[in-house]
């Protein structure tokens, strides 16, 4: 199964072209922005979106730590 959200590597300025349902639905520079999309597309329960979740989301290139920070509960260890 492919994920139903893609968040795409970031551009020169960290914002990330995001997709859901192979439909583009926003360019986000933190998560938040991606739920917030995920919600207008019609999400329910959109702001409780598990970002970490492979099965739903897949991010490209750079992965989730350039540009958009990870969520709190998997940040990188200080």
């Amino acid at each position: 199964m492919s994920a139903k959200l893609i968040v795409y590597p970031p551009d020169e300025q960290g914002w990330r072209k995001v997709r859901y349902d192979g439909v583009a639905i926003g360019v986000a520079h933190r998560p938040s922005d991606i739920r917030v999309f995920l919600a207008a597309a019609g999400l329910e329960n959109a702001e409780d979106v598990d970002l970490t979740d492979p099965d739903f989301v897949e991010w490209r290139g750079a992965g989730p730590r350039r540009g958009i920070p990870l969520p709190e509960a998997i940040s990188a260890p200080a």
